[in-house]
C-alpha cells in the first residue's frame, strides 16, 4: 500500500477529459498514438519536397514568359530561388522558437499584419489586374503581398484569443468579442483591394481557428448563410465575377474571354495523361495559357508530369496535412491546437481552391498552389507558417527528447566513422 502523509488525502487519478474537438485525450499516454516525431518529419519533409517540386516546375513553367519579359528564360525562376533560400532559413529558425514566444507574439503580429494591409490605402499601393494587393517598399525596389503575412499573424492571434476563452465558446459574446470583430476587420482590409479570392482563403483561417476551438457547429451554419450572401452580394457587384461564374456554371463554353484560361488549364491536364510530356515539354506554356507558373501551374505539371506528377503532389499535401492533424490531435497546449487547426486550413484549403480552379471545378479565382506556384510573398510567408508548425510539433509530448536522442545517435556515428578513417 501507498503511504499516506498525516493530514493530507490520496490525490485521485485524474480523469481522462477530452481536449477541445480534437477528440484527443489530454492524459492519454504519447506511446500510444504512435512515435514522437512522426509529425516534425511529415510536415518537415512534405514541405521541402513540394519546395523542391515547385522551383522546378516554376523554372519550366515560366521560361518562355521570362523570355519575352526580360529577355532571359531564368528571370522568374531566379526570383523564386531567392525567395526560397530566403524563406528556408526563416522556417528553421521560426521552428526553433520556443511556444511560450509565439504566445508573447501573437498581438504585435496581428498589429503589424494590420498596419501592413492598411497601407494598400495608401500612395505606396500597387495593383494588376483591378486587384490592389501589394505594397511598394521605398528603397528596396520590392513590393510585398501583405494578405499573405496577414493570414499567419491571424492564425496566430486567434490561437491566443480563443485558447484563453476556450470556457466561455459556448457563448456568443465571447465569440465576436474580439475574435470575430477582428476577422472581419482584416477581411475588410483585404476586400477593399477587391482581392475576393485571398479575403476567402482569410475566412478558412478563422473557420479553421473557430472549428479546432470548439465553438457551437450551429453556429458555422449561420456563419455559412451569412458568408454566402455576402459572397453573392461581392459576386454580383463586378461583371468580370459573374463572367467568371458563368464560364463554370454557365452551360456552353468555348475559348471566350472568360472560358479560355479553364480550357486551356484542362488542354493541358488532358495533354499529359498517365506519364506526361517530359519535364519542360508542355506546350500550353507557350503564352497559350496565362500564368502558367503562377495561379495555374498545377495545369503544366499535370501536362509535363502526367497523372503520376499530379498524384504526387496530392499525396504530399496529404503527409503535410497528416502531419498537422497529429499536431493538432496530440498536443495538449490548446493554444497549439487552434494555431495549427488555423494554419492547415489556410493551407490545405488553399490548395484545394487552387487545384479545384485549374481543374474546372471552380471559377477562376487568383489564389497560388501552396509552396509550388511562383510568388516571393506567398512562398516566405507559407515557409514560415509551416516552421510554426514544426516548432510545435517539436513541443509534442516526447518529440524534443527523440529528436536530442536522434541527433546524439547521428554524431556519435560520425565520430566513429570519422576515427575509422584516420
Amino acid at each position: 500500500m501507498t503511504a499516506v502523509q498525516p493530514g493530507r488525502l490520496p490525490r485521485a487519478a485524474a480523469p481522462a477529459t477530452r481536449s477541445l474537438r480534437t477528440g484527443a485525450r489530454e492524459t492519454d499516454h504519447p506511446a500510444t498514438r504512435g512515435p514522437a516525431v512522426l509529425s516534425y518529419y511529415l510536415v518537415g519533409g512534405a514541405t521541402l519536397l513540394l519546395l523542391a517540386i515547385g522551383v522546378v516546375m516554376v523554372l519550366s513553367a515560366s521560361s518562355i514568359t521570362s523570355i519575352r519579359e526580360t529577355g532571359s528564360p531564368y528571370g522568374f525562376f531566379l526570383d523564386q530561388a531567392v525567395f526560397a533560400l530566403v524563406g528556408v532559413p526563416l522556417m528553421v529558425v521560426a521552428s526553433r522558437v520556443p511556444v511560450a514566444w509565439y504566445r508573447k507574439l501573437a498581438w504585435p503580429a496581428l498589429g503589424l499584419g494590420l498596419l501592413l494591409q492598411a497601407l494598400i490605402l495608401t500612395p505606396l499601393a500597387r495593383g494588376e489586374k483591378g486587384n490592389t494587393n501589394w505594397i511598394y517598399i521605398p528603397g528596396a525596389g520590392q513590393t510585398i503581398q501583405p494578405s499573405e503575412f496577414l493570414k499567419l499573424a491571424l492564425a496566430v492571434w486567434l490561437g491566443l484569443v480563443l485558447a484563453r476563452k476556450a470556457h466561455l465558446l459556448h457563448r456568443w459574446q465571447h465569440v465576436l468579442v474580439p475574435g470575430i470583430a477582428v476577422a472581419v476587420l482584416a477581411l475588410g482590409l483585404v476586400l477593399v483591394g477587391r482581392d475576393l479570392g485571398t479575403a476567402m482563403v482569410v475566412a478558412l483561417v478563422v473557420a479553421g481557428a473557430m472549428f479546432v476551438a470548439g465553438v457551437p457547429l450551429k453556429w458555422f451554419g449561420a456563419a455559412m448563410v451569412a458568408g454566402a450572401g455576402a459572397l453573392a452580394f461581392l459576386v454580383v457587384l463586378s461583371d468580370n465575377r459573374m463572367q467568371r461564374i458563368m464560364a463554370v456554371f454557365g452551360g456552353e463554353c468555348d475559348e471566350s474571354a472568360a472560358c479560355y484560361q479553364t480550357l486551356h488549364g484542362l488542354y493541358g491536364l488532358g495533354t499529359g495523361g498517365i506519364s506526361g510530356l517530359g519535364l519542360g515539354a508542355s506546350r500550353e506554356k507557350w503564352a497559350y495559357l496565362p500564368e502558367a507558373h503562377n495561379d495555374y501551374i498545377f495545369a503544366i505539371l499535370g501536362e509535363e508530369l502526367g497523372l503520376w506528377g499530379t498524384l504526387l503532389v496530392l499525396g504530399l499535401f496529404a503527409a503535410l496535412a497528416t502531419g498537422m492533424f497529429r499536431v493538432v490531435r496530440r498536443h495538449p497546449d490548446p493554444f497549439v491546437k487552434i494555431t495549427t487547426g488555423a494554419i492547415a486550413a489556410w493551407i490545405l484549403g488553399q490548395a484545394l481552391i487552387n487545384i479545384g480552379v485549374v481543374i474546372g471545378f471552380l471559377p477562376v479565382i487568383g489564389v497560388p498552389l501552396p509552396l509550388v506556384s511562383a510568388g516571393g510573398s506567398a512562398l516566405i510567408a507559407t515557409l514560415l507558417a509551416m516552421g510554426v508548425v514544426l516548432a510545435f510539433a517539436r513541443d509534442e509530448p516526447g518529440a524534443g527528447a527523440a529528436l536530442r536522442a536522434r541527433r546524439g545517435v547521428v554524431r556519435r556515428s560520425l565520430a566513429v566513422v570519422g576515427r575509422g578513417r584516420g
